[in-house]
């Protein structure tokens, strides 16, 4: 499972999540996507651990806690999935 966590500071990285994921367990992996053009943050991150129950406790500790003046939003990541392209995408609500 991956942990989405949104509503992120643009101040944070890798290591901020890191240290804050890590009161739940081993952290494997930490993504902060960002902007193709601006190479901005884009706000957001997904976070691996190593046991589904340490990303089920962190997701129920973290969603809604204030952290750098933010408000997070944590929950399990949506399945990416592939595209008529070939693109990877999020899968859409409805046809």
């Amino acid at each position: 499972m991956t942990i989405y966590v949104g509503n992120l500071s643009y101040r944070a990285t890798e290591a901020d999540l890191r240290a804050v994921f890590a009161d739940y367990g081993e952290v494997k992996r930490v993504v902060l996507p960002t902007d193709r053009e601006s190479g901005r943050l884009r706000g957001f991150a997904f976070v691996d651990m190593n046991e589904d129950a340490q990303e089920d406790s962190a997701i129920a500790e973290l969603d809604g806690a204030e952290w750098m003046g933010r408000q997070l939003r944590v929950n399990k990541a949506k399945p990416r999935e592939d595209d008529r392209r070939g693109n990877w995408s999020k899968k859409p609500d409805s046809y």
